[in-house]
């Protein structure tokens, strides 16, 4: 039995909840997925795993094993990374998650300057707007917008999202000819609003006041979405106000199709962030992204 080869399946076992899930990652089977489970629990002595047709649950002896089998397979597989590099060079596969907007229009030139200055690097970059668990999904780390949950992720600020009140240029032009166009964050009641769910506070839109202080502003439309991707089309198309980070609209604005409107009235931003599984945090290509990507934003004007 390949001890190692063992302890790293049993890992991936635990942290996907599937045979069969990684059975496809190494292209194998099923059944031997389930052997190298099996003959690792026959040299430790111990029952690892309780399986039903349905579940797998971790025994006691199989909980106490996990935590330092995870890190002991992090940190040999480190090492042979650092090895096989030398000083010099990273090399193998970097997995990388993203929002699908922040990925599409800020994220892409960074992913693209990265790889040509390490070209031992391969990336495989996943887009969702929803959440990701990372350890299931094996990334090595993960952009995130917007204030962290308590997690036993490791976290680096390198930034913040800048945001602001959107509409259309039709739109603005048909409100300011009724007579209608927001002048203080509460006219954007009397307006449809689109509304991003990904994000805690939803349809509760917070303002600063030029004293300083807070303006909460709950609002209600026709369209609410997971995808900034439609936030952005349904601006464009008309179809209300939008609550956005600026990257997203950034090019509409400069081509005069997109308004920032209550330009008075400053918008609260939100944290950006670089996470990773606590094993992975001191990996050299996780450590070496984090670089690259926090000294790419900082003259980043939609980043900070």
């Amino acid at each position: 039995m390949d001890r190692l080869l063992a302890m790293q399946t049993f890992v991936r076992v635990v942290e996907t909840g599937s045979f069969s899930a990684v059975a496809r990652e190494q292209s194998s089977t099923q059944s031997a997925i389930s052997k190298q489970v099996a003959a690792l629990e026959k040299h430790l002595g111990a029952k690892l795993l309780t399986r039903t047709t349905r579940t797998l649950a971790l025994t006691d002896d199989g909980l106490r094993y996990f935590e330092d089998a995870r890190r002991l397979v992090a940190e040999v597989t480190e090492a042979e990374g650092q090895l096989r590099r030398g000083e010099q060079q990273l090399l193998g596969w970097l997995r990388l998650a993203s929002s699908v907007g922040f990925g599409v229009r800020v994220l892409r030139p960074h992913v693209r300057s990265f790889l040509a200055a390490h070209p031992g690097v391969k990336i495989d970059l996943k887009l969702n707007d929803g959440f990701i668990d990372l350890v299931e999904q094996g990334i090595d780390v993960a952009v995130r917008i917007g204030n962290l949950a308590d997690s036993t992720l490791v976290a680096r600020r390198i930034g913040r999202i800048g945001r602001a009140v959107v509409a259309s240029r039709d739109y603005v032009q048909a409100a300011t000819a009724r007579g209608t166009l927001p002048r203080i964050p509460e006219d954007l009641k009397q307006h449809p609003c689109i509304v991003y769910t990904e994000l805690r506070n939803r349809n509760l839109w917070d303002f600063s006041t030029p004293d300083g202080s807070s303006v909460w502003v709950r609002v209600e439309g026709p369209l609410q979405t997971n995808a900034s991707e439609i936030v952005r089309a349904a601006v464009l198309d008309g179809v209300g106000i939008a609550y956005s980070p600026t990257w997203l609209f950034q090019d509409l604005i400069d081509r005069g199709e997109v308004q920032v409107l209550l330009p008075g009235w400053p918008t609260s931003p939100l944290p950006l962030h670089l996470v990773s599984p606590p094993e992975r945090r001191h990996a050299a290509k996780v450590r070496a992204f984090s670089e690259h990507l926090a000294a790419a934003l900082v003259d980043c004007p939609m980043c900070n």
